[in-house]
């Protein structure tokens, strides 16, 4: 007779088969976690985050990542004094003591207090001795070229659900393929920091210079539409969440439209050679003033009684532009700037384009006006693309905050032949016109100035004050980069003789950043001229 089992077996036989139901659901739980939560961490009992892909520049460097970080998080019914718990965490962490009030007098039984709380701070609030608080694994997005990327890169943010989300910059623009990344995963960006450093120093250089109230610039690669670097000041530390006195998170290269002034003549010269109704040296009258319709067009400086097209362009003369438009016309000046993408807001990688700004009634005055490019606002990064495909051969690009070196030219806009003898033009324009101090031995630059009054607010007419811009590109004759750069109401100073305007702002500003990222960028310099003495008689 075999006897069954003991009571004290049959429990250990329960107990064990206990403990295998129990490993088996820890175990689905953690295939559950790590295979389909993606790497999530779950925070505060409820709100799960996940780390975002890093952005990195085009040579490898760093720009963001999530680092690991406690964050806090209380329970206020353990607080014998909530009022008195919230001013010491306040002190402690430097959170607002009023919202920690509110929260902690709430029906929340478990409440976040601080993100991101660094060693220093974490000891600070384990010194008080306030029961109900605990400490859990969170991440921060840190950026550690801090200022110089900060309006290109934007911020990020958590959603209700506590899930960082991108908030501006290509940090919105990018926020699906960086939240959705796998760990460890990064995105390349076009930026250069070199680029981008040089671009930096040289636009807060000049915009102290001259007392700007705003500046920014670009760099753009006319053949791949890689953006190099793009500065926008003033900017702000995006690894602080307030702002400075005189901090802004306004990127004015991309969410600003500026009526660009005579820079916009490239388009107007591009046309009339497209078209065939100018040649080079053909001479034009100037005289004091233009007659149109009720108004008259007047010239920036003095100019002299007859000019031959070309020096139109290098001294800038309203008038000469004004009768080379007309001869054009209302509709195809309209149609030429929709095709060169002038007329549409430019989409990128980046989230808030701009629309431009153009006349609902183009008649002849608007013609006249947008010819030298007063009427139209326009963002500089929608222009530079537009004067981009002037001088690359005459093909679209659309600027990219991707890495992306292969060819991007797409679409032919305007002739070879047209893009060739513009950057002649171009040329001609630094070497003998309002461009001369943006001119770099060695690089063969070709640009343009702009010197725009702006317009009043809420009111017709404009002010003195002037948005300043010079559009370069170098080596003229074989494009590769394109250079653009803003001074927002620039004042003269006593080495510019009290005056502002491009040729003695904006210009010099390009030249510096040619000079100084061209041998960075392995553009070869060209051999000086040999001069060969003649002798006497």
């Amino acid at each position: 007779m075999i006897d069954g089992p003991t009571i004290f077996q049959r429990r250990i036989l329960v107990g064990a088969l206990i403990s295998v139901v129990a490993f088996a659901l820890v175990g689905v739980r953690l295939i559950d976690v790590t295979l389909f939560d993606g790497g999530a961490k779950k925070l505060g009992g409820s709100a799960m985050i996940q780390t975002r892909a890093d952005l990195i520049d085009r040579n490898g460097a760093i720009l963001a990542r999530d680092i690991p970080v406690e964050d806090l998080y209380a329970r206020p019914h353990a607080f014998w004094d909530k009022h008195e718990a919230a001013h010491l965490l306040a002190v402690a962490t430097g959170e607002g003591e009023i919202r920690l009030d509110k929260l902690f007098s709430g029906k929340k039984p478990y409440v976040f207090v601080a993100r991101g709380l660094t060693p220093d701070a974490q000891d600070r609030v384990m010194r008080l001795g306030l029961p109900g608080l605990e400490f859990q694994p969170g991440f921060k997005r840190y950026y550690p070229e801090g200022r110089i990327t900060a309006q290109v890169l934007g911020l990020t943010g958590l959603d209700d659900d506590g899930v960082t989300t991108g908030l501006s910059g290509l940090e919105m623009g990018l926020d699906s393929r960086l939240a959705d990344a796998a760990p460890g995963d990064s995105v390349q960006l076009s930026l250069d920091m070199r680029v981008q450093y040089i671009l930096a120093h040289e636009v807060e250089a000049s915009r102290e210079e001259f007392s700007a109230k705003q500046a920014g610039g670009l760099v753009l690669d006319v053949r791949t539409g890689e953006v190099l670097g793009m500065v926008s000041l003033p900017d702000f530390d995006p690894n602080v969440r307030e702002l400075a006195a005189g901090d802004s998170t306004h990127d004015i290269m991309d969410q600003d439209v500026f009526e660009l002034g005579s820079v916009f003549k490239i388009f107007s010269f591009t046309l009339a050679t497209e078209d065939g109704t100018m040649r080079p040296d053909e001479i034009f009258p100037i005289g004091n003033g233009f007659p149109i319709g009720r108004f008259t067009i007047h010239e920036a400086e003095r100019m002299p009684p007859t000019l031959a097209a070309r020096d139109i362009l290098a001294l800038s003369s309203n008038i000469g532009t004004t009768q080379i438009a007309l001869r054009s016309g209302p509709v195809r000046q309209r149609q030429f700037l929709d095709r060169m993408g002038l007329l549409n807001a430019l989409h990128t990688e980046l989230p808030a384009a701009r629309k431009p700004q153009f006349p609902a009634h183009w008649g002849e005055v608007e013609t006249a006006t947008v010819s030298f490019g007063h009427g139209i606002s326009v963002s500089p990064l929608a222009f530079a693309a537009a004067a981009a495909a002037v001088v690359n051969g005459g093909q679209r690009i659309t600027p990219t905050f991707l890495k992306h070196p292969q060819d991007g030219r797409g679409e032919q806009l305007i002739s070879p032949e047209t893009s060739v003898k513009m950057r002649d033009l171009l040329r001609y324009v630094v070497t003998n016109g309002t461009g001369k101090k943006a001119d770099i031995a060695g690089y063969d630059v070709g640009g343009k100035t702009g010197s725009a009054q702006k317009s009043r607010q809420h009111h017709r007419g404009y002010d003195h004050k002037l948005v300043t811009s010079f559009c370069a590109v170098f080596p003229v004759h074989d494009p590769r980069y394109l250079v653009f750069v803003v001074l927002d109401e620039p004042h003269g100073t006593k080495e510019t003789f009290g005056f502002a305007l491009a040729g003695y702002t904006a210009a010099p500003l390009a030249g510096r950043v040619i000079a100084r990222i061209a041998p960075i960028l392995n553009v070869p310099k060209l051999p000086e001229p040999i001069v060969v003495a003649r002798g006497t008689p």
